[in-house]
């Protein structure tokens, strides 16, 4: 155990030390490995989790959806949710803030991330918010807390790695996310309106447009539900793997980007270099937290803590409480899929021992993990809006999600002690 918190902390040190968290992780874990064993067995095994990796058929999923999602955001989809959520919910008190929340979560249904789905609906949210008289910290804070639905709402990247992780069926954690996700954009258009309650002049009222003009929005968005049904329906139907329904995908929203933008060979090849890079910067850190888990998985680490759970197997929720603490604080120091791949090799054997379904405890680390992108001081998701808008102080964008992180923490309290808004939806899978 010694050994394990030794090295958590000599990587924490390289990683404030501006070392990225990929270099830390593999660093650490080589050396630990090496002092554990020989230098010889930590080349040799360093090797091995480099070619496994990057061969593992399971992990093409990952850049496929990357893909998709990169298609997805150069057909401009993103315009036509915002214009369609805006449509209906822009005339209330709030209701830009409340549409972007809406358009988020069908934007993270194709694109699968995060930082994508904050870092463009930025650009597409927030000068109209500011046009209409929204205050900058309602209008950043509702993009920076909407981004977030980027890894919960199916299909998910995070989601992917989870799965393969813990061997679980990565068409049950798509559609355990649904119910979660729906949860969240209620729980996030609760905090606008307790937040216009409290402040009016934050988000006021726009005009209430004819019932046709709402309904005529609706026609640029059935490329979305298209292609949501296609990936989603495909898998839960049993016609294709996930793999092959994110191949499906990536091909439908290159044809949908064509069919809406036209042939650019400039648009393809930014695309593809982008994602590329995605899917590089996925890997590295993905390679970099295996080789630190091989290393924890030679110490008594794992052995320990499963021992001194079995001092709450009466009280078996203290310790999912604890694992979440334990995810705000990393969230504080670490970006998530570092934080995923670093502490979910620990802590599932843990949760399984205790008897929880790891489909559920997955949902919790997701949601957990996205309380992590708008937490201080990293909130990477913060730091995103801070590039793509300048002019709003970074203070400016946390005050303004503090609603929304006050919103995650009932969200997440209510999937610990409810579990079947994860699970009810999983049964209709097989």
């Amino acid at each position: 155990m010694n050994e394990a918190l030794i090295a958590f902390a000599a990587m924490l040190l390289l990683a404030f030390a501006r070392v990225p968290i990929a270099f830390a992780m593999g660093l650490v874990g080589f050396a630990g490995f090496a002092f554990r064993t020989s230098v010889p067995a930590a080349l040799a095994m360093t090797g091995a989790v480099t070619y496994e990796t990057g061969l593992s058929y399971a992990l093409s999923i990952v850049p496929l959806f990357v893909l998709m999602g990169n298609l997805v955001t150069r057909a401009g989809l993103s315009e036509e949710l915002y214009k369609a959520s805006h449509a209906f919910l822009g005339h209330r008190r709030g209701g830009l803030a409340m549409a972007t929340i809406v358009a988020c979560g069908g934007f993270s249904a194709i694109s699968g991330s995060s930082v994508a789905t904050a870092a463009t609906m930025a650009k597409v949210a927030v000068p109209p918010m500011q046009r209409f008289g929204y205050s900058d910290a309602l209008a950043s804070g509702s993009v920076a807390a909407g981004g977030t639905l980027g890894i919960l709402i199916p299909p998910s990247v995070v989601m992917v790695i989870y799965g393969i992780l813990t061997q679980q069926n990565i068409g049950k954690l798509f559609i355990a996310g649904i119910l979660p996700g729906l949860l969240a954009i209620g729980c996030y258009v609760g905090a606008i309106m307790v937040t216009v309650h409290l402040d009016p002049a934050s988000g006021p009222p726009g005009r209430r447009l004819p019932m046709v003009e709402r309904l005529r929005t609706l026609q640029g968005v059935w490329g979305v539900l298209l292609l949501f049904g296609v990936v989603l329906g495909g898998i839960y139907g049993g016609v294709f793997t996930p793999t092959e329904a994110a191949g499906i995908g990536a091909a439908g929203g290159f044809v949908f980007a064509i069919w809406r933008r036209g042939w650019d060979r400039a648009m393809l090849r930014e695309v593809l270099v982008e994602s590329a890079a995605t899917t590089g910067m996925m890997f590295t850190i993905l390679i970099g937290a295996l080789i630190f888990a091989n290393f924890v998985n030679l110490t008594t680490m794992p052995g320990e803590l499963i021992a001194l759970t079995d001092r709450f197997t009466a009280t078996p929720l203290l310790v999912i409480f604890a694992i979440c603490f334990i995810y705000v604080l990393l969230g504080c120091v670490l970006e998530s899929m570092s934080m995923i791949l670093l502490t979910v090799p620990m802590f599932f054997p843990v949760v399984q021992h205790l008897g929880f379904d790891l489909i559920w405890f997955g949902i919790i680390v997701v949601v957990v993990t996205e309380i992590s992108l708008i937490t201080p001081p990293v909130g990477l998701n913060v730091f995103v809006l801070r590039s793509v808008l300048p002019d709003i102080p970074t203070a400016t964008v946390f005050r303004g999600v503090m609603p929304f992180v006050a919103a995650d923490v009932v969200r997440l309290a209510l999937l610990v002690v409810f579990p079947v808004i994860s699970l009810y939806l999983t049964q209709f899978v097989r």
